[in-house]
């Protein structure tokens, strides 16, 4: 047999490759995907969140961020979650509703009585069981992140009175909740992605949207539509979901470091969020849109047939309705 000699300098390639893949190895990669902007501060607090995780883990376990719907669509993002090719991602309760049915409560209009009853459902014990519910479903909810309230922007007319939606086209989230609410405020859902939407908005496909201000702004969706109605006809939180492959994957330990920095870029999140809502809200105005405070009862009264008709159709969710309202 011919015995192979190898050059000093060989020998320390060799030894770099191997120092390079035992690195590789002894270092948890975990990739997070979304469909956001890298300037929408949802996307900062998962920045924040990669850097809490580094740092605990001592560089041990590392979060890395794909913005921009790089790995997917919102639908398409969980979807990978599922089967395990993906490890994180931030979705929309709305969205999640498809995916584990208890998330569409927080679909319902006018749910919250203000900010610090929504605060109250979300830190107790409704909050957390309805994280851990869509576990059936392969998918964990770490935290919540606020998305504001949502409310509609147009292009022609602002909408002051729920039969100002009558005709348009409104863009919604794939989600029967959201469908519904337009469709009893009398406008026409249609489903479109959020990384579609603004050439939809373009091209006439919708006639407007409805989403909070930070992501109005971001969008650039305000080239488009230049009348803002606030009307905050829903809260619905974001939330942070891993693929329960990847979590059962995961050591105790790196469990705790992950659900940390989760729990730490939350309260992070909470505080630009409200900085980024000001911002946007000026920002808005200076480019020229159009920002009305439409009288809100109105809105209320048109969608209160959707609590009748869940109470009979879907009374297991209903009951969660119940459990929120009588939070103090």
């Amino acid at each position: 047999m011919k015995i192979i000699k190898l050059k000093p300098i060989c020998f320390c390639i060799l030894f770099t490759f191997i120092f390079s893949c035992q690195a590789t190895l002894d270092k948890r990669i975990i990739k997070l995907g979304h469909g956001l902007g890298i300037t929408h501060p949802v996307h900062e607090a998962m920045l924040f969140l990669a850097q809490k995780v580094e740092e605990k883990s001592g560089g041990k376990m590392v979060v890395k961020v794909y913005p921009n719907q790089q790995l997917g669509s919102e639908r398409e993002l969980v979807e990978l979650l599922q089967i395990g090719s993906l490890g994180m991602t931030k979705v929309s309760s709305a969205a999640l509703e498809g995916f584990a049915p208890t998330m569409q409560v927080f679909g319902m209009p006018y749910l919250f009585r203000d900010d610090a009853h929504q605060l109250a459902v979300l830190n107790g014990e409704i909050g957390k069981n309805l994280l851990l519910d869509p576990e059936k479903y392969l998918l964990r909810g770490l935290c919540y992140y606020d998305a504001g309230k949502r409310s509609f922007y147009t292009k022609a007319k602002p909408v002051d009175k729920p039969k100002d939606l009558a005709g348009l086209k409104i863009r919604v989230m794939e989600s029967n909740t959201a469908s519904n609410m337009v469709k009893s405020l009398g406008g026409s859902p249609t489903p479109v992605s959020y990384g579609e939407l603004y050439t939809a908005l373009q091209q006439g496909i919708v006639d407007g949207a409805e989403n909070n201000a930070p992501s109005l702004y971001t969008s650039k969706h305000y080239e488009v539509c230049k009348f803002y109605s606030i009307d905050e006809h829903t809260a619905l939180p974001d939330v942070m979901i891993i693929s329960t492959k990847v979590w059962n994957s995961l050591s105790e330990q790196e469990q705790q470091w992950l659900q940390e920095a989760a729990d730490e870029s939350a309260v992070y999140e909470y505080k630009i969020w409200a900085e980024a809502t000001e911002e946007a809200l000026s920002e808005l105005e200076k480019a020229g849109v159009t920002i009305t405070y439409p009288d809100k009862e109105p809105f209320r009264e048109a969608v209160e047939s959707m609590y009748s008709a869940l109470k009979v159709q879907q009374p297991e969710i209903y009951k969660i309705v119940e459990e929120i309202r009588a939070v103090k």
